[in-house]
């Protein structure tokens, strides 16, 4: 059922349709309050609304529509909201409002919201809005935009909880209750030494349970599963994967603690690098939906210059057996079927692999497995699509020799195909070369290229007409 939200004057009206998107009906009522400047209604409308839902309606709306939106909440807009915007969109509504709105917004988020707000700006537009913003909040994202883009350094927040080893749990607690500074939601205190080194972590529930005179560092989880400010967001989702994590402590290059990254962070970027890997394999690279037409169009334009340059490597094969196909017109009939079934087969394969490289489930032990494997798949399948269109082909054209032929021509291309996408990949990532956007161009070459040779030249062969 989709969302409902009861308002003041007593009517109820979805927020969502049965598809997930943001309702007409609510629309509806949106843009007539927006046309009549209505503050007080909008804020009654869109306050009640969780920051992703907010984030869908300014996506429904028009580039003017939004920012006179936020416009007219003024403070009773959630500048969390913008963290759940398609990048692109963010971006021009950050312009249309300026950085000085920017920088007052800002001040109510946690640094890594903040941050990944800040980055989509130009870098004079950058230093305005830092320069508005408190010095302790200024230092915190200088600091995180220092690091490279897609490290732990960008994605962590700083706000976070560390006690010595030798505080007992009342300490900590009473400690807990005054500070007005905690962040917002963590889920681990971390404990560290006189270096600032972590050497525990404390779950808040463990940390509840015990007595006041018990020593923090007798509860700690010694076990840190700590993260370099340096390195690659996708090696810290995997880390959280692997080990069930909620949060994980940021160090620097000294092992001191600098921030936190915790489990909401990590689903964004898992989200994020599996569509930058669907779109790379599908070679359309990591355009936004909301990106300009003429910049997709260049993006995907030179991959498809690289599959016209492949057709007709193609193509020339078809062309060295002309004769053959002149003299047995089938063979032409039946040629689409040999390189479709290689080009699905080797698809199938690649993307297994490609998937299991992402993830990392393919280690230098494991290839070889991996490859075996998808052979034996090749040969199962390609003698079953063998048999099956063997027996069409030969019952379509009344000449057993014609399904004979065909059948060959597909087990001997489905294997090669099997082979190409699983072992292709793995050579790409071996010699640092992304297998997401390189292989599906490999893979089209090959299957096509050598489901026409084999066919023609064993149909040449078996009837003569070579």
């Amino acid at each position: 059922m989709p969302a409902t939200r009861p308002a003041e004057r007593g009517e109820t009206y979805p927020v969502r349709n049965d598809r997930g998107d943001i309702s007409l009906q609510f629309l509806a009522l949106i843009r007539p309050a927006l046309r009549r400047r209505d503050k007080e209604r909008l804020t009654q409308l869109i306050k009640p609304l969780h920051e992703a839902d907010v984030g869908d309606l300014l996506e429904s709306l028009a580039a003017d529509e939004r920012s006179e939106l936020v416009d007219l909440l003024g403070d009773d807009f959630d500048y969390m909201v913008l963290t759940e915007l398609d990048q692109k969109v963010r971006a021009r509504l950050l312009a249309d409002l300026g950085p000085h709105a920017v920088a007052d917004g800002l001040r109510k988020l946690e640094s890594d919201d903040a941050v990944a707000v800040i980055d989509d700006l130009p870098p004079e537009e950058q230093r305005t809005v830092l320069d508005r913003m408190p010095l302790r909040d200024r230092i915190a994202v200088s600091r995180s935009l220092a690091y490279p883009d897609e490290t732990a350094g960008r994605l962590m927040q700083r706000e976070f909880v560390a006690v010595p080893p030798f505080w007992d749990v009342g300490r900590t607690i009473d400690y807990l209750r005054d500070d007005d500074d905690l962040p917002d939601d963590f889920y681990e205190i971390f404990v560290v030494d006189t270096r600032f080194h972590p050497i525990g972590t404390v779950a808040l529930d463990k940390l509840l349970r015990r007595k006041r005179p018990m020593a923090i560092n007798d509860i700690a989880n010694h076990k840190v599963r700590s993260v370099r400010a340096t390195e690659d967001q996708e090696a810290v989702a995997r880390l959280f994967e692997r080990y069930n994590l909620l949060s994980a402590p940021v160090i620097d290059d000294d092992g001191r603690l600098v921030g936190v990254i915790t489990i909401d962070d990590v689903v964004d970027v898992i989200e994020a690098e599996a569509e930058e890997d669907i779109r790379r394999l599908a070679g359309v690279g990591r355009r936004e939906s909301s990106e300009a037409i003429v910049s997709v169009a260049r993006a995907r334009i030179p991959w498809l210059l690289v599959n016209i340059a492949t057709g007709f490597l193609a193509a020339a094969v078809i062309g060295l057996f002309d004769g053959t196909i002149e003299q047995m017109v089938a063979l032409a009939i039946l040629m689409p079927i040999v390189a479709s079934m290689g080009g699905n087969a080797g698809t199938q394969a690649m993307t297994v692999t490609v998937r299991a490289i992402a993830t990392r489930d393919i280690g230098s032990q494991r290839a070889h497995r991996v490859v075996g494997r998808e052979l034996m798949v090749a040969v199962v399948n390609g003698s079953v699509v063998a048999v099956c269109v063997g027996a069409g082909a030969g019952l379509w054209f009344r000449d057993a020799s014609i399904g004979i032929v065909i059948a060959l021509a597909l087990i001997i291309t489905i294997f090669v195909a099997g082979l190409v996408g699983s072992f292709i990949p793995l050579i790409l990532d071996r010699l640092k070369i992304d297998p997401a956007v390189a292989s599906g161009v490999i893979l089209t070459a090959i299957t096509d290229v050598t489901g026409f040779f084999v066919f023609l030249a064993l149909a040449g062969f078996w009837f003569g007409l070579l």
